[in-house]
């Protein structure tokens, strides 16, 4: 092995060690020996995000008639409806503070207020999720280092050709010699960016795993909605009615946006903006100061190209491709910071 292809071996196993070393750091400390989830919202929180929580709050709202359907994505509240849990509350609040009764901005309005919010900070805080732009140094990383890797392969091929002229002794070609650091390189780059993406901690998978167990026997909708999302919703009714408010979700943060900002043509350009999912406070606890922004009209939560925020496929909360938000909602952050969703 010549100098060059030692020089390529160091280089990669040290990139490497220091991308899982910001990896490992990105993960929020875990608090107490093993960590339990203390309600179905929280369950909620962890399966996808705010928007299951308001999800799983309308189930419950609609199935027992506290809530009415209007007509076709318009709902209203019966006279004297209390909300039994600080979700249901949220979206009795977003109900009647909303300017319509359309419910795919009442979900997008409950999802921001500091009661649905403070449900990620306090997961957070015992280290079941990573706070939004926890894992976006590690994620960029491992994407530099997959494309770089990639970009020497050929690169490497002349090289191999010069080394040949250069020495024409028989020995193995450069290429070969640095063929499996490039491939492990990049094989390691795409792996870490992909677990940087997750918002849900491996502590957090456990205790969401010991959760559904619990709950396996219980045909409740809402129970079914908070441990699995919409996917978990059987009553067709409900069905109905949920799952356009959730495809709504990015319609109502463009329109939230465009309010904020008093220009129509903002609202044609933030079409295709993702509605926020959770904003953390900046400690990663449960205060409201960071949650509060989120649920100002016109804050920096509602979205923006600066947000650093990117859609996908359904797996960064839960890592599974069938996350509960499946209709399309994905997330914003504030204060500079940034996560991924989608729903």
């Amino acid at each position: 092995m010549n100098l060059l292809a030692f020089a390529v071996w160091a280089a990669v196993i040290a990139s490497t060690a220091l991308l899982l070393r910001a990896l490992r750091r990105a993960r929020p400390p875990v608090s107490g020996p093993a960590p339990v989830l203390h309600d179905l919202s929280e369950a909620a929180f962890l399966t996808g995000g705010p928007g299951t929580v308001v999800d799983s709050a309308l189930v419950s709202l609609l199935g027992d008639g506290r809530l009415l359907v209007g007509g076709p994505g318009i709902v209203q509240a019966r006279t004297g409806a209390r909300g039994a849990d600080p979700a249901e509350r949220a979206v009795l609040l977003a109900l009647a503070q909303a300017p319509s009764g359309w419910l795919y901005q009442v979900r997008y309005a409950a999802m921001r207020e500091p009661a649905v919010q403070e449900t990620g900070d306090g997961l957070a805080a015992r280290g079941l999720l990573s706070a939004p732009g926890a894992g976006r140094g590690a994620r960029r990383w491992g994407l530099v280092q997959a494309v770089v890797c990639v970009m020497l392969v050929p690169v490497s091929l002349p090289l191999t050709f010069v080394f040949w002229a250069l020495d024409p002794e028989p020995r193995v070609p450069f290429i070969l010699t640095v063929l499996p650091a490039l491939l492990g390189g990049f094989v390691a780059g795409v792996v870490c960016a992909r677990r940087a993406r997750l918002r849900i901690t491996p502590a957090g998978r456990r205790a969401l795993a010991g959760f559904r167990q619990w709950y396996a026997a219980d045909p409740a909708p809402r129970v079914q909605t908070a441990l699995f999302g919409l996917r978990g919703l059987r009553d067709p009714y409900l069905r109905e009615q949920l799952v356009p408010a959730a495809r709504g979700t990015r319609l109502a943060a463009a329109q939230s946006r465009g309010r904020g900002t008093g220009s129509a043509d903002v609202l044609g350009s933030s079409a295709e903006l993702l509605p926020v999912l959770w904003c953390a406070t900046s400690d990663g606890g449960g205060g409201s100061s960071g949650s509060g922004g989120c649920g100002s009209s016109g804050s920096s939560c509602s979205g923006g190209s600066g947000s650093g925020c990117s859609g996908g496929s359904g797996s960064s909360w839960s890592g599974s491709s069938g996350s509960s938000c499946s209709s399309g909602s994905s997330c914003s952050s504030s204060s500079g910071s940034s996560c991924s969703s989608s729903s």
